[in-house]
């Protein structure tokens, strides 16, 4: 499930800032931290991709399980 978000843009007198705001079920879900930093990285014109440098490690690890034996 998507959530729709719109991108806003502020226009000042010598500079424009663009903001996209993340719905707080996502931020909650992603463990964002307030002032934490993310880099953008643009894939191509309709892909952005978000990085966490220092994301918080996932509460639960995915355990591998043994082969079974023949």
């Amino acid at each position: 499930m998507g959530f729709p978000t719109k991108v806003q843009l502020i226009k000042r007198k010598s500079s424009q800032q663009w903001y996209v705001n993340f719905p707080s079920a996502v931020a909650q879900a992603m463990d964002f931290r307030a002032g934490e930093i993310v880099h953008w990285h643009v894939a191509d014109r309709a892909t952005l991709v978000l990085t966490r440098p220092a994301a918080p490690a996932a509460p639960l690890k995915k355990k591998r399980r043994a082969p079974e034996s023949a």
